[in-house]
């Protein structure tokens, strides 16, 4: 589901400017510098993660850059013009934030035998999933519009969230780990 969240955004927030700055501002050049700042903005997010992921609890972190996904991504789905960005950054900040779980988990959970393939397993169903976004967004796009499809992007973060429910408490990594 990330892997969705991340390509799909990604690729529709280009459409998503030139959609929502019509009027307000139509160079492709201003928007796709806006898109980059963005972007450089919500990229610090993973050094933000790389620096905490081992200091906080690991499940309500991750639940936490999750959940932040939902709000973010309703609210953008509403905003126009300049008041888009603020909504925009933050569901990026989490998206991006969100990326250094997947191979923390890996590496904590699964056993040093099995790690590579799981790894590639990993990959292989992520490239799979990111390639089917990446095509989802011209059609999922027309068919809903830009704000509906954000807010099934939501959708996808809601049952994400769900999904990390069944990660192991802190409480109980602490009974393994002794």
């Amino acid at each position: 589901s990330s892997s969705v969240l991340f390509n799909f955004m990604t690729n529709g927030n280009g459409p998503l400017l030139a959609e929502r700055f019509q009027g307000v501002m139509d160079d492709p050049a201003a928007l796709g510098l806006l898109l980059a700042l963005v972007y450089a903005v919500a990229s610090l997010a993973q050094v933000v993660v790389g620096y905490w992921i081992n200091r906080l609890p690991l499940k309500r972190f991750f639940m936490a850059m999750v959940m932040g996904q939902i709000p973010m991504l309703v609210l953008a789905s509403q905003a126009q013009g300049w008041w888009l960005l603020l909504p925009l950054t933050g569901v990026m900040v989490c998206i991006f934030g969100a990326i250094p779980f997947t191979d923390f988990l890996i590496a904590r959970y699964v056993d040093d035998r099995l790690r590579s393939r799981v790894s590639g397993m990993r990959l292989g169903v992520s490239f799979a999933v990111s390639s089917l976004s990446v095509w989802a967004v011209g059609p999922v796009g027309v068919a809903l519009g830009v704000g509906q499809s954000l807010v099934l992007l939501a959708g996808f973060s809601v049952v994400t969230t769900l999904i990390l429910t069944w990660l192991p408490s802190a409480a109980h990594e602490q009974s393994v780990a002794v």
